[in-house]
Parts: C-alpha cells; sequence; structure tokens
C-alpha cells in the first residue's frame, strides 16, 4: 500500500519516515520531490569490471549547469538525505525529467527499507540535456511492508554524495 502526500507529512513528523532537509512544498498526492545533489562522478574507462573497484572522476556541477551527453552514466545523489525503517521507499524520475530523455535510476529504483543515507542516482541522458545543482529531478514514494522486517546493514549505508558501484567486495571472499 503506497502512502498518500498527507500521510508522507504525518509519518516525517512523527520521525518514522526521514527527509532532510524536508520542504512541504515538494510533497505531491502520492510522494515527495527530491533535488539533484551538486556532485557527479563518472567512471574512466569505457569497460567497467564488476570484480575490482573501478576509477572515477568528480565533477561540481556549477550554478550555470552543466550538459549531461549520451552513451555514458553519471552517478549523482539526492539533496536529501533519506530513509524509514517503517517503509520501502521507491524512486522514480519526475515525467518533467523523463520528458527530457533524462533517467534518474536506470535500474535502481527500490531503495531497502532500513537504508538512510543521500541516494545515489545513475543518470542517464539519451540526448544532452542540461542538469543544475538542486533541481528537482526525481519523486520518493513510500510502502508498507508485510511480514518480518530486516532493516538494511549493507555495504552503502550511510552514503553521502555519489558513490560508485561496490559490487566488486561481493567477491573478494571468493580471490582470497
Amino acid at each position: 500500500m503506497i502512502l498518500t502526500g498527507h500521510e508522507i507529512l504525518r509519518e516525517h513528523r512523527s520521525e518514522r519516515i526521514n527527509i532532510r532537509p524536508f520542504n512541504p512544498e515538494q510533497i505531491n498526492p502520492n510522494s515527495y520531490d527530491f533535488r539533484l545533489g551538486p556532485v557527479l562522478k563518472t567512471y574512466v574507462d569505457y569497460v567497467l569490471d564488476t570484480r575490482r573497484p573501478n576509477e572515477v572522476t568528480t565533477t561540481e556541477i556549477p550554478p550555470a549547469g552543466l550538459v549531461l551527453t549520451p552513451g555514458r552514466i553519471y552517478l549523482g545523489h539526492t539533496m536529501e538525505v533519506m530513509g524509514s525503517d517503517y517503509y520501502v521507499p521507491i524512486i522514480r524520475g519526475k515525467s518533467s525529467t523523463a520528458r527530457l530523455g533524462l533517467f534518474v535510476h536506470v535500474t535502481a529504483d527500490i531503495i531497502d527499507i532500513g537504508s538512510h543515507n543521500q541516494w545515489t542516482l545513475q543518470l542517464y541522458p539519451v540526448q544532452p540535456v542540461k542538469v543544475y545543482p538542486g533541481m528537482l529531478v526525481g519523486q520518493v514514494t513510500f510502502w508498507k511492508t508485510v511480514g518480518e522486517v530486516t532493516l538494511y546493514s549493507g555495504k552503502y549505508q550511510g552514503s553521502m554524495g555519489p558513490v560508485e558501484s561496490l559490487v566488486h567486495l561481493d567477491y573478494a571472499a571468493e580471490t582470497t
């Protein structure tokens, strides 16, 4: 069951939903708009390896904006720190962003219950598009769970800013 905007506000006030900073003007009928943080990371190599760390470059998005070009993934982040130990957040791009041909999360739209951090966004433009720090880029919905809850305690917990893939850590035990 999805929470309405009124319930998101109520649950935020009761501290069952964590959004910092919180702006009531970003509440929608059944979601909360989030903003693009000021930092992007891009991978240096064209071919990426799932069994080792991949080198990245870090770029600050200037106030005048930055043009994203097709053919590469940009790791951005939410300006807000968000999470919940009671609801499962699911992120989506805003339709206004999608209409410009910018994918905001590619495939990773479900956030584990108990994950509290700035969420890394996988930005993928289908044509050149200019983005700005702090722009409303996506929205989060909150869903009730059924069954026993196990809170997230994984490798991305507490992330601030964009975090590159740490999938290589999943294979570390196999190589030792």
